[in-house]
């Protein structure tokens, strides 16, 4: 079973774009869209273990340039 989850993010003033083109090369991102709102950009990612998510995916979204925020919120079923 895979661990999915969006994460939100808010960044530096004019660098939503720059930070969403940075994050979509991280393996393991499924999505990264700027968006209007609280947050300026919004990302989904999956991995294989929570572990691995925090390890490959998290550290690697952190560590970009221009983010002041980051909100994870993980899914938890897309099976209904």
């Amino acid at each position: 079973m895979s661990v999915q989850a969006y994460i939100l993010i808010q960044t530096e003033v004019g660098k939503a774009n720059s930070v969403a083109k940075a994050i979509a090369s991280i393996p393991g991102v499924t999505l990264s869209e700027g968006v209007t709102g609280p947050y300026d950009v919004i990302m989904r990612a999956e991995a294989n273990s929570m572990e691995e998510f925090g390890r490959a995916i998290l550290s690697k979204v952190q560590a970009v340039s221009g983010i002041t925020r980051t909100l994870t919120c993980p899914v938890t079923s897309s099976e209904y």
